[in-house]
C-alpha cells in the first residue's frame, strides 16, 4: 500500500534548515463509511485513508470512571511513566510539547512536536493534538521527525464506573519504516496504548 499524497506532504525541505508541516487535524474527524479492520474483540483496531494519511483508531471499554482516565491522558508531562515507548517529554509552552519515542531495535527513534487541547461536549471528553513547529525543538539527526503527527482521545462514559476509550492517530511513521510492516506496527501500538492505560489505572 502506498500513501503518495502522504509522502508528498511528508517530504522534508532542508531550505534554511526548515521543515514544511501539513495541517492535518483530527479534532473534527468523523468516522468514514469504510474502515479496514485490524483486530476485533475487547480491543478493537481499524484504519482508513483520510486526506492521504493512514488514520488508525483503537477502542476499548474500561471498568474505570471517565475522570480517572482523563487524569492520566491530561498529564502529558508524565507520559514516560505511562507510555513506555515515550522516553522523554519537554514542555515548550502552554499546551505545546516535544515528545521523543524509543523505537524497537534497528529502527531510528522518532519525535514530534504538538499543540494539544481538551474539550467537553455534554458527557463526552476529548483531548486532541496537532503538529507544531517550534523554535525550541529543532530537528535532531538522531530522530526522525513525525511532521504530520495528529490525533485525539475520546472518552464516553457508559456509566459511573465504565468508559468507552477511543484513540485516533496518524499511523504514518516515515523514514526507514517499511510499509509492509505498518499494520503490524499499528496493531502493536494500539494494544500497547490500551494496556498501558489499564496498568496506570490499577
Amino acid at each position: 500500500m502506498r500513501y503518495l499524497k502522504s509522502n508528498l506532504f511528508a517530504f522534508l525541505f532542508f531550505l534554511n534548515l526548515g521543515v514544511y508541516y501539513c495541517e492535518l487535524n483530527l479534532e473534527d474527524f468523523k468516522s468514514p463509511i469504510e474502515w479496514s479492520i485490524i483486530q476485533e474483540g475487547d480491543i478493537e483496531l481499524k484504519w482508513t485513508n483520510y486526506q492521504g494519511f493512514p488514520i488508525c483508531k483503537v477502542s476499548s471499554s474500561l471498568p474505570y470512571s471517565i475522570e480517572s482516565i482523563a487524569k492520566i491522558i491530561e498529564d502529558v508531562e508524565h507520559y514516560p511513566k505511562v507510555f513506555r515507548r515515550i522516553h522523554e517529554v519537554n514542555i515548550l509552552g502552554k499546551n505545546t510539547v516535544h515528545i521523543m519515542l524509543d523505537m524497537p531495535f534497528l529502527l531510528a527513534d522518532r519525535d514530534y512536536v504538538i499543540k494539544h487541547k481538551k474539550s467537553r461536549k455534554d458527557s463526552k471528553w476529548e483531548f486532541s493534538f496537532v503538529s507544531e513547529n517550534h523554535k525550541n525543538a529543532p530537528l535532531n539527526k538522531n530522530y526522525i521527525r513525525l511532521i504530520n503527527a495528529a490525533g485525539k482521545w475520546e472518552l464516553n462514559p457508559k456509566n459511573q464506573n465504565e468508559t468507552l476509550l477511543s484513540y485516533t492517530w496518524n499511523g504514518e511513521l516515515l523514514g526507514d519504516f517499511p510499509e509492509f510492516a505498518l499494520q503490524r506496527a499499528w496493531k502493536t501500538q494500539g494494544n500497547e496504548i490500551i494496556q498501558w492505560i489499564i496498568y496506570a489505572l490499577k
